[in-house]
């Protein structure tokens, strides 16, 4: 079973400057929910910036994670 915490914890050391937060949404392991912030999003459209949380996360997509709805920003200036 994959846990939020190892999700936050990929994603802040992939991204630059990257403050996550995630919850399982379901409580299985499979389903959860992030909210991610990182200067890697600067000028990119919201395709590119989950495109980038996806390449973060890597194979972790295809096997441990089943569903991830993502809500993505840029930090605050």
């Amino acid at each position: 079973m994959f846990s939020a915490e190892k999700i936050r914890e990929i994603l802040e050391s992939e991204l630059p400057d990257c403050t996550a937060r995630v919850v399982d949404t379901a409580g299985d392991g499979e389903h959860f929910a992030a909210e991610v912030i990182s200067s890697a999003f600067v000028g990119k459209r919201l395709v590119a910036q989950h495109q980038l949380v996806y390449a973060a996360l890597g194979d972790h997509m295809k096997s441990d994670i089943h569903a991830l709805a993502l809500r993505t920003s840029v930090p605050a200036e």
